[in-house]
């Protein structure tokens, strides 16, 4: 990228300089932030959250640098190998290691969680990333960490999705999803034991027709046998469940697509939405021949996490900042819209289904107040209980959840209860941060401080859902200013002058004791909009001291929406009366008040629970609209999916050339495109995420993403070749189904290991002769793309488990589709090794070039083949040149960005073009 400003190295002149320079600045030395804050230290240390022996201990802790931790990623089967290499291989060395005379701690397993995949240092990043003898750790660590192997997550941030007990199959939702790592765990709950279910059906299936099955490793074999009583058959072993992942801000809801997206799922949708208003997602009747507005059916879920924008206090052991910034009126700001997350999650909940409700902060106004005010609003314990998990995750240490706890008011003073609230409105406190007058169980909550097993601070809440309940309106108690008397009334006429105008001004005092009738679009508000609504801010113009003093206790370090350097925190305006709370308002997520076509839908059925739907009627959109969208630039575009039908032509060519069994599903494929065209790119998803997005298109939904790229279109050298290659993301969804015409087998190591190393290596002559077992197979193979099964054996030279890779038979050569990373990755995995990696196609394609008498440039080499056998393309490129250059992205397209053309989009701070309608529907739970 380049640098701003026109700054230029060497003896030029850096931007900012008053007089001339050689060379850049100098760095100013680092300055280690003063980690102090008396009303931080004052509220904690009165607040009774440790004992008086644990003082010393609790704010050292908080004091001191957060311990490095990781997590192996994805499947059983594909986290072990990788767990054992570094049991075996590293911990070992590390062990032999000094730093400053001392012997270095080697990593160590958290005790609570499963299989051991999660894993701590206490040795300081620096050390690690500089001291020499680290050097093969760090390297091992940054591999997988780019193979998507490893995943650096905070050891707190690993609870949550543990305790929500997901089961494969299930629907969950997470409402404040990004940057993803709590989803990723989720999305690997929800596919748990599928890689061995799909081994256990292909292995039946083969022996009926009588065919050799590929061996399995270990952990695969036991898989099996544990899924043999539990497994979910009904979809061939594939998982059935769903992730559905939101959040608010694009650009983040972004980065949660590049943090999972390694994972390769077909179960997960992107949303984009304000969670607060999270829009009910419609499924098809379940009649087909039923309309849909007689029958309305909407997803419920089986498990929701609502790790909500708190103020992160928690979190100061590696985001110093909290120390200087926090102030009171962090949590204070925070508390409505963590309530209203919290009760639209439990709305959208089956019966008997959970939530669970986390934050990264210690304060009881953001974690047990939230907890009750959100209990009192959905009717109570009879509705919705507090689940008790401390049977849950033994090795854990935890302390339990606050029955009594006092608030601290923005100007720092301490209360005790809510008695003086309504006198006091400057404090800017509600009734629901205090303790509930109903006792509840709130010592089931689970607190996680930072002295107790050396991590961050944390709470987590798991509610069960008992009974459907319609959660009501926000009291006038929430309110964060009460209401202005009579008092005030009188108060303000007497501050007029007496000028004797005509027509007299507004008293705006008198609105709140006798309010002006609502206009039709403000009746038109149904009842979700109407909770929200009750507590907006007060209207009343503010002095401008007041403003001042109002902002600088809003700010607000939000450890899920991350400062960024030069941001503005805007106000929300003032005099809205019909406007909802949230502000600035998320793309799309305005409520549409004014529909003319409202008058004609048919009125809503009373029921149990608020129904948030996108919209009433699907909008009919044309490749047409969807290309005035994107040109308008108003708001982010997202290509919108278009399943295929299953009898397509291009589909059918995929069938025909990889042998595709009839047992693979053939209506789940789609395009990212307005055409329904398949130009560059197959998707692949589940069953049940088809039906949604195909359900809920055009209804105002904001969809970022869905799907696994299957097939990419690739350029060929002999016309009858399918142009269709298997995408390295949908190998493993699909490569169990790939008949034995398009399988390759291996079973050495230092066979795979010349794949790896060399890129390309030549087939054509005598070639094939140096690729070991494959090279008869590789040699007679038709061209395109095929799977290399690498299979289990023993000895030496063979494989403890299986691995499949993507292998793509070119004319005159053959290549490993593996980006550069993944193959470093595998070498030292594999054998320990760091290898340079070579590419023979630049020594065979790079052809001296002459010019002509005309100027023209011409290449010495034939116009159809070279000396190194590569076909000429129409573009003047061989083909391996196509294939091999600028880093194999030219085929790979490993990393490539989402949908059919690539768009570097802005977030609008305004409203979305297309709008969510809130609704009371009655509706048939899933």
């Amino acid at each position: 990228m380049g640098r701003r400003g026109g700054g230029k190295r060497g003896g030029e002149r850096w931007r900012g300089a008053k007089g001339p320079r050689t060379g850049p600045p100098k760095r100013a030395d680092y300055e280690e932030p003063v980690k102090t804050n008396a009303r931080f230290e004052e509220y904690y240390s009165q607040l009774g959250i440790y004992e008086d022996a644990e003082k010393e201990d609790f704010w050292a802790a908080l004091r001191r640098e957060l311990p490095n931790s990781f997590r192996f990623t994805g499947s059983k089967g594909h986290a072990l190998p990788v767990q054992k290499i570094l049991k075996e291989r590293y911990i070992p060395e590390i062990l032999s290691i000094e730093h400053n005379g001392a012997k270095v701690e080697p990593p160590t397993s958290l005790s609570w969680f499963p299989h051991q995949l999660a894993w701590q240092m206490t040795t300081p990043k620096h050390v690690v990333r500089k001291y020499a003898p680290f050097k093969s750790f760090q390297q091992f660590l940054v591999s997988e960490t780019c193979a998507g192997n490893i995943s650096r997550q905070e050891i707190v941030s690993m609870i949550p999705p543990l305790l929500m007990d997901v089961k494969p199959g299930m629907v969950v939702l997470d409402l404040c999803a990004a940057p993803g790592s709590k989803t990723a765990q989720l999305i690997e709950m929800v596919h748990g034991g599928e890689e061995a279910g799909i081994r256990k059906v292909i292995r039946e299936l083969k022996q009926k027709e009588g065919r050799d099955v590929s061996p399995d490793g270990e952990v695969i074999n036991e898989e099996i046998e544990e899924e043999k009583e539990k497994g979910d058959w009904s979809d061939q072993g594939r998982s059935t469940g769903l992730v559905v992942a939101n959040d608010v801000d694009y650009k983040r809801a972004h980065m949660l697509i590049h943090q999972t997206k390694r994972l390769n799922s077909p179960n997960l949708i992107v949303t984009n939405h304000d969670a607060t208003m999270y829009p009910s997602i419609r499924l098809p009747p379940e009649n087909k021949s039923v309309e849909k507005s007689a029958q309305n059916k909407f997803l419920k879920f089986d498990r929701v996490l609502a790790d909500v924008p708190c103020s992160g206090d928690g979190t100061s052991r590696k985001n110093a900042n909290i120390w200087k910034d926090w102030l009171p009126g962090n949590a204070i700001g925070l508390f409505p819209t963590q309530v209203r997350i919290l009760v639209r999650a439990l709305q959208m909940t089956k019966v008997g289904g959970r939530v669970i409700y986390s934050t990264c902060s210690m304060n009881p106004v953001e974690d047990e107040a939230v907890v009750a005010a959100a209990i009192e609003r959905c009717g109570g314990p009879s509705k919705v209980q507090i689940h008790d998990c401390n049977d849950q995750l033994p090795g854990l240490v935890r302390r339990p959840g606050l029955n009594n706890w006092n608030v601290m008011d923005r100007l720092g003073k301490i209360r005790d209860s809510c008695t003086e609230v309504q006198e006091n409105p400057k404090w800017k406190l509600v009734e629901g941060m205090f303790p509930p007058k109903e006792p509840l169980p709130l010592d089931k909550c689970i607190r996680v401080y930072p002295h107790l097993q050396d991590t961050g601070g944390f709470f987590i809440a798991v509610l069960e859902k008992r009974s459907e309940f319609r959660a009501k309106p926000e009291s006038e108690s929430q309110r964060i200013e009460p209401k202005t008397s009579i008092i005030a009334a009188v108060d303000e006429i007497n501050a007029r002058p007496a000028n004797g105008s005509l027509p007299a001004p507004k008293i705006s005092a008198l609105d709140d004791i006798a309010p002006p009738q609502a206009s039709e679009a403000a009746q038109s508000l149904t009842a979700a909009a109407r909770q929200n609504q009750e507590i907006a801010p007060n209207e009343e113009p503010l002095s401008p001291r007041k403003h001042e003093l109002d902002d600088q206790a809003d700010r607000y370090n939000s450890a899920k929406r991350p400062k960024i350097r030069d941001e503005v925190d805007e106000p929300a305006p003032r005099g809205g009366e019909d406007r909802q709370v949230h502000w600035p308002p998320p793309p799309g997520a305005q409520l549409e008040i004014s529909r003319p076509e409202a008058a004609d839908l048919p009125k809503p059925i009373p029921a149990d629970e608020t129904i948030i739907p996108a919209s009433n009627e699907p909008l009919k959109q044309t490749a047409e609209d969807y290309k005035g969208k994107r040109n308008s630039g108003q708001q982010p575009f997202e290509e919108p999916f278009k399943y295929l039908a299953p009898d397509h032509p291009e589909l059918q060519l995929i069938y025909d050339f990889y042998k595709l069994s009839p047992h693979f599903p053939r209506d789940r494929f789609m395009v990212r495109n307005a055409t329904g065209n398949p130009v560059r790119s197959i998707y692949y998803t589940s069953a049940l995420a088809r039906d949604v997005l195909t359900t809920n298109e055009g209804t105002g939904l904001k969809f970022v993403h869905c799907g696994v790229k299957m097939f990419v279109k690739q350029d060929v050298q002999k016309e009858d070749t399918c142009r269709w290659r298997i995408q390295t993301d949908g190998l493993p969804v699909v490569e169990a189904w790939v008949g034995e015409e398009r399988v390759v087998r291996l079973w050495k190591k230092s066979t795979l290991k010349g794949l790896l190393v060399e890129m390309f290596p030549k087939v054509t002559g005598h070639g094939w002769k140096e690729l070991g077992e494959i090279g008869d197979r590789v040699r007679d193979i038709e061209l395109g793309c095929c799977v290399l099964r690498v299979e289990k054996g023993t000895g030496e030279d063979a494989f403890s488990e299986r691995i499949v890779l993507p292998l793509w038979r070119s004319l005159h050569s053959l290549n490993l589709m593996l980006p550069k990373e993944d193959r470093k990755a595998m070498l030292l995995r594999l054998y320990n090794e760091v290898i340079p990696l070579q590419d023979g196609s630049k020594a065979r394609f790079e052809k001296k070039e002459e010019v002509a008498p005309n100027g023209d440039v011409q290449n010495t080499s034939s116009d159809v083949d070279d000396e190194d056998g590569g076909v000429k393309l129409e573009n003047g490129k061989t083909d391996d040149v196509a294939y091999g250059r600028d880093d194999l992205q030219a085929i790979m397209d490993a990393t490539s960005d989402e949908g059919e053309n690539v768009m570097e989009n802005t977030v609008d701070p305004g409203l979305g073009a297309q709008e969510v309608v809130m609704e009371d529907q009655l509706e048939t739970s899933k």
